[in-house]
């Protein structure tokens, strides 16, 4: 017989961040009131799961989305690094034309090339970083579920990867929304299918920074 095994990559509950900032791996991010209970909705979806592992990006957002789901399943939260969000050059900034980064010279170099893409972390190496992670969540779930608390751009990377899409893409048209699931199906350490839903999708959502 072979293992049927699951694993869950979790994204982050909306963040506390008024003033629009690209965050990136900058500490002091916290969840807000929503993101709050979009990671208790999260966890109450898992409820009658058959979960075995949890896994988090070293990240503030992440640990305190993984918090609940350690809580009612009564696991420690394993920081993984390789859950972590992608490098950006842009990180601390604000992102667009107006008042934003994108109206100072100094960085357009960093534009120019957006299939690697050339202001930040390369596709490749955010998709095999995290097929790193996964991997490491099947074996240590093998048979049962595991969770992968991290974020947008790491968990869409991944299913594009997974799904043998092109990397590069336009961040407008991810399919990953904050604390929904991306989950991954292994019969033995074969993917044989990718699925995706969304259980805090009543909470109310505001202002979103895209690669958060």
């Amino acid at each position: 017989m072979t293992d049927t095994t699951i694993v869950h990559l979790l994204r982050h509950g909306e963040v506390h961040n008024p003033e629009g900032i690209l965050y990136g791996r900058l500490p002091g991010y916290r969840l807000s009131e929503d993101g709050v209970l979009m990671a208790k909705a999260a966890s109450r979806w898992f409820a009658d799961r058959d979960v075995t592992a949890l896994f988090s990006s070293p990240m503030q957002r992440a640990l305190e989305t993984a918090a609940p789901l350690a809580d009612s399943l009564g696991l420690p939260v394993t920081v993984d690094d390789r859950l972590i969000e992608a490098g950006n050059h842009f990180e601390g900034l604000t992102f667009g034309a107006g008042t934003g980064s994108l109206r100072r010279p100094e960085h357009w170099r960093h534009l120019v090339n957006p299939f690697r893409p050339s202001w930040g972390e390369p596709y490749k190496l955010l998709a095999a970083r995290m097929r790193a992670a996964v991997i490491r969540a099947r074996e240590a779930a093998r048979g049962h579920e595991a969770v992968c608390v991290s974020h947008q751009l790491p968990i869409w990377i991944l299913r594009l990867s997974a799904e043998r899409r092109r990397l590069w893409h336009h961040p407008a048209r991810r399919e990953c929304s904050l604390a929904s699931l991306t989950s991954l199906t292994f019969e033995g350490g074969k993917l044989v299918e990718v699925a995706y839903c969304e259980p805090a999708s009543g909470i109310a959502k505001g202002p979103s920074v895209a690669g958060a």
